[in-house]
């Protein structure tokens, strides 16, 4: 049966099923590794930096008679500005009016009450998803699985994103908890995200990897311009000191985020990369409202 056809009246066959799964959990549990992993293809940007994700993510898994949309999202925090409590607003929307909400821990961190305030805000039907199993030892997976049994969840899986162990259970897990219903994408489309949104993504991406200084929650990226080949992307810091780092000595940083960034974009891009200072713009309601966050 090709994807969005129904069984005729009468037939045996079975329908079309498909729903929504939110991946929630503190900042660095891996959420945007393991989307992509289940995809099999990079949707969402990831990082070793806490708040990496600030929107939600959606990716689109889809068989021949199921379709499973995946809604990443940002690490729930305790938020230190405006933006910190818009990342949690976001991440809280997610967990509505959804098939399944899959509960992400670290098996390298202790169940902590970080953890413990999302568990109590999920659905009790939730999947804990016990991530990251290939850096621990088994009697400490078992044992995170223990303190995790203590949610009274649905359902607990230990996998690891990085490597792949145990994600085929999961994915195979869920598409049984798809109910009847359509195609909500075409087949082939894996999101929903724009290609402005997503070249804006993998820049701040690498401005991550490469500066390497405490920078993170202080840069924001937007594409500004997109005619085919030329991209323009704006780097917005809230400080002039920032906007040296990631310029870099003689433009060393830009040249080599640049760099990065058009080895994932089709041949003949050209990438224009901008920095500007918005001051505090974390905090000004107008400056995130025009981010998008």
């Amino acid at each position: 049966m090709n994807v969005g056809d129904r069984p005729a009246q009468g037939s045996t066959e079975p329908a079309f099923r498909s729903g929504f799964v939110t991946l929630v959990g503190r900042p660095n549990v891996g959420k945007s590794t393991l989307l992509n992993r289940m995809l099999g293809e990079k949707v969402s940007i990831v990082s070793d930096k806490p708040q990496t994700t600030r929107h939600q993510i959606r990716g689109v898994l889809t068989d021949e008679d199921t379709q499973v949309v995946f809604v990443d999202t940002p690490g729930i925090h305790r938020p230190r500005t405006l933006m910190g409590e818009r990342l949690n607003d976001t991440a809280a929307d997610a967990l509505s009016g959804v098939d399944v909400v899959c509960l992400l821990l670290d098996a390298t961190q202790r169940v902590g009450p970080g953890d413990r305030y999302i568990a109590e805000r999920v659905p009790r039907d939730a999947v804990v998803v016990l991530n990251k199993v290939d850096r621990a030892d088994p009697a400490r997976v078992a044992e995170q699985l223990a303190v995790a049994a203590e949610f009274d969840l649905s359902a607990y899986f230990p996998v690891s994103a990085r490597t792949g162990r145990g994600v085929d259970v999961l994915v195979q897990h869920l598409r049984t908890r798809m109910q009847p219903g359509p195609a909500w994408y075409p087949d082939g489309e894996v999101t929903d995200l724009g290609e402005g949104f997503r070249v804006a993504e993998l820049v701040r991406e690498q401005l991550l990897a490469v500066t390497r200084e405490e920078l993170p929650h202080s840069i924001a990226t937007r594409t500004t311009q997109w005619e085919w080949p030329h991209v323009r992307v704006e780097i917005l810091v809230e400080r002039e000191s920032q906007k040296g780092i990631v310029i870099g000595k003689g433009g060393s940083v830009l040249k080599e985020v640049g760099t990065r960034v058009r080895r994932q974009l089709p041949e003949g891009a050209y990438l224009e990369l901008v920095v500007k200072v918005d001051k505090d713009w974390q905090s000004r309601p107008g400056s995130l409202d025009r981010l998008g966050y």
